[in-house]
């Protein structure tokens, strides 16, 4: 992923102002590099530890004699943590910046995973899940928004793509690396490999990401972000891709148990169709970052995008394998198209200060999984009375009928002139 060096930083909620590091010295293009890409390492090792879990189930449940039930309490114990983190992540950002809140939740992660290969019991285990999605959360919207504050307005779209698309990247390697060594070292250990690389990311993140990179926090901010809770654009965006959210994590859980019931896959064939529904989201951030950059219409780029995921998603009841496989390829590429715009747009407002942009991210997001995780039971509820071919459906629809939430999505407002001030045009509607 190549990255464009630093150039003066204009708008994206600071007025049109130029800026320069916390430190007052103007960060160097090759600090820019190695920042952005220790980031998106990271951002890689977190997904990492989002999804050891699963292939470690068995030999969990096995180990402290639990089932399906409690299987689905410890995945949820993660977003749960997660999911309460965000916003305060964001207001912990503003306050402190994003630079030391996101790197002490990149730690948190990473001692929790670790300690979740120690767990002594099962509760033990469900309480360190909780935290380290606390972690989690904590790193997110201050990560996401310390990379897009390195580059400058048209500039940034690429590297917040390829930070989002790094999400998908570590998730794979979760899942196979897991799968593979879960036989060989068992759960604990595997689950400890986790931690440890992630503590590794971390230390270099300490060392790599220079105070330099971080935009200085504005004097005088009012005591309460209400720009950012109370900006329509956040709300818009959190509301409209519940859908999407649900039909991601539905997907990712019931897609192999659904290949090998009904389908007749191996595992292996499964777990293929699996990866494909999460694995191709690597090249859509990329590509959609830089749209996003480019283009303003950023209400169209969105809906078209997560309309056309809803709809092949819609053929799967019909679709055979290699069918299934394209797709999976579809949707993700399409879930990483549209995730990677999203954490563009909120760069752009000007009516949300950049140093409230990591909360209005941990907003939407926090949105996004509660309701999401909700599309997602109800999903499981729709196979448990009925069928996975009406639940498929169900998903697609659901999908698009968040959509509607767009209507109320500002226009994304015009760059602003070269060496003046945004013109009175620019400033979207509150």
């Amino acid at each position: 992923m190549p990255l464009p060096g630093p150039r003066p930083r204009v708008g994206g909620g600071d007025g049109g102002r130029t800026t320069v590091g916390t430190n007052g010295r103007p960060p160097t293009p090759r600090s820019v590099a190695r920042a952005t890409w220790v980031l998106v390492a990271i951002r890689a090792g977190y997904a990492y530890n989002w999804f050891d879990i699963g292939p470690a189930l068995p030999g969990i449940g096995a180990t402290f004699h639990i089932g399906p039930a409690q299987f689905g309490l410890l995945v949820g114990a993660f977003l749960a943590g997660a999911g309460a983190l965000q916003v305060p992540a964001g207001l912990l950002g503003r306050r402190y910046g994003n630079r030391p809140v996101a790197l002490a939740g990149a730690i948190v992660l990473a001692v929790f995973g670790l300690a979740s290969g120690l767990a002594p019991s099962f509760v033990a285990l469900l309480a360190f899940r909780v935290a380290a999605g606390a972690g989690a959360g904590l790193f997110f919207s201050p990560a996401i928004s310390l990379v897009a504050g390195m580059y400058p307005e048209g500039g940034r779209g690429l590297a917040v793509g390829g930070f989002s698309s790094a999400f998908s990247a570590g998730a794979g390697a979760g899942v196979l690396v897991t799968a593979l060594i879960v036989p060989v070292i068992g759960w604990h250990a595997a689950l400890i490999v986790g931690g440890l690389e992630l503590a590794v990311l971390s230390v270099a993140g300490l060392l790599a990401v220079p105070s330099s990179v971080e935009r200085p926090r504005p004097a005088g901010r009012s005591a309460l972000p209400t720009a950012a809770l109370g900006f329509r654009g956040v709300w818009a965006i959190g509301l409209a891709f519940v859908g999407m959210e649900g039909a991601s994590f539905a997907t990712g859980q019931f897609i192999v148990p659904y290949g090998e019931a009904l389908r007749g896959w191996s595992p292996s064939v499964a777990g293929l169709v699996g990866m494909m529904f999460v694995l191709p989201s690597v090249a859509g951030g990329p590509v959609g970052g830089p749209i996003a950059d480019r283009r303003r219409d950023h209400r169209t780029q969105l809906a078209l995008a997560a309309g056309a995921g809803a709809f092949v998603l819609a053929w799967l009841p019909v679709a055979g394998l290699a069918g299934a496989l394209a797709i999976g390829a579809s949707f993700s590429f399409a879930y990483g198209f549209v995730y990677a715009v999203m954490y563009v747009v909120p760069h752009y407002w000007r009516n949300v200060p950049a140093d409230e942009v990591p909360l209005a991210i941990g907003l939407f997001n926090a949105i996004q999984l509660a309701g999401g995780a909700s599309v997602a039971y109800l999903f499981g509820r729709v196979v448990a009375f009925s069928s996975y071919a009406i639940g498929w459906e169900v998903l697609a629809g659901v999908d698009v009928l968040t959509l509607v939430a767009l209507f109320a999505l500002p226009p994304t407002p015009p760059a602003p002139r070269p060496g003046g001030p945004p013109p009175a045009a620019a400033v979207a509607p509150p």
